[in-house]
């Protein structure tokens, strides 16, 4: 299921220290999981890799000259809803969209663009992609994890990289404002445990401690469930687990987030013997994030899908959490 494709590789919100920079100081050095970038100049022709790092650079005001297609999320044309507008909105040329399938990066296309930059800091890009890039141009590779970064560092990393680091700490704090003035509106969300779960390969998936969408969750003021860490049989060192539908209600959430591409996953998920006779489901307290672009809003956000999907999520969450009583 691309639902869980995608989530399965997307997981700890990375912690790293941004070094502070002047407003638009140039050369700039920044570490990574690789070792070092030096940038030399402010870039022009910016290729993004990856997921969610187009979304910094479209906030920050520059047009890439790449971005990759998404099959999820993406309809036909391969552009995220939120980056369409973002590209409507600053005009001028729109980005060349490079193929993202099973063949592993572009190299060629990309090069093609003749990039000053590479920002890969959210992907999955290996050592070797890593040094086949660097001989195109700078490539920012991912801090620590692999699909790890947080949203926050998503968007600070390309600040700094754009010479646009006190822009970028702005956008972080009006974002993290908006979050929390949105949750605000949700007062009974404080407190309540929840479980996010998908289906996966005849068993549920679970989303543990480490993954980012849970991060997320827990921003609104709510607690991952005692029953999530005590079934996960990774101890807190992974980002998903699989659990059989007889011991779903082991989790025991007070609130269950579920994410499927459409109505009919959804119903045959809540229907399956397990999961239907669960008490959390049995008081309706579920929180169901239906669609692809829906899911890929949250699932984590960015700066700019957050505005998108935000509103809508905590609704739900909301609506489940009047189920859930107490």
């Amino acid at each position: 299921m691309l639902t869980f494709v995608r989530a399965a590789v997307i997981g700890l919100a990375a912690l790293i220290a941004v070094p502070a920079l002047a407003q638009g100081a140039f050369p700039v050095t920044i570490t990574h999981v690789y070792g070092e970038t030096v940038i030399p100049a402010q870039p022009k022709r910016v290729v993004v890799w990856g997921t969610n790092s187009q979304d910094a650079v479209f906030q920050l005001g520059v047009m890439p000259v790449g971005i990759p297609f998404f099959s999820y999320g993406g309809g036909d044309n391969g552009i995220l809803p939120w980056d369409e507008e973002a590209i409507a909105k600053l005009g001028g040329e729109p980005p060349v969209i490079l193929p993202n399938g099973n063949d592993g990066i572009p190299i060629e296309k990309i090069a093609a663009l003749r990039p000053d930059l590479i920002l890969a800091h959210f992907s999955g890009i290996t050592r070797e992609e890593y040094d086949t890039l660097s001989q195109i141009a700078p490539v920012v590779a991912y801090p620590k994890e692999a699909w790890g970064t947080s949203w926050q560092d998503v968007i600070r990393i390309a600040g700094q990289a754009l010479g646009k680091s006190a822009e970028a700490q702005q956008i972080v704090a009006d974002s993290e404002q908006l979050i929390k003035d949105e949750a605000a509106r949700h007062p009974a969300l404080a407190g309540k445990t929840f479980a996010a779960v998908s289906d996966y390969n005849g068993q549920v998936a679970v989303y543990a401690a480490l993954d980012a969408r849970v991060k997320y969750v827990e921003d609104f003021g709510m607690v991952l469930a005692p029953g999530v860490n005590e079934q996960d049989p990774a101890k807190g060192q992974g980002f998903y687990y699989g659990l059989s539908y007889e011991t779903f209600d082991t989790l025991n959430p007070d609130i269950l987030i579920t994410y499927f591409e459409n109505d009919q996953q959804q119903a045959d998920f809540i229907t399956k013997p397990g999961v239907a006779e669960s008490a959390v489901v049995t008081r309706g307290a579920v929180a169901p994030i239906i669609g692809q672009e829906f899911v890929y809003s949250v699932s984590p956000p960015t700066g700019l899908s957050l505005k998108w999907g935000l509103s809508r999520y905590l609704d739900l969450l909301a609506k489940a959490a009047e189920n859930a009583g107490g």
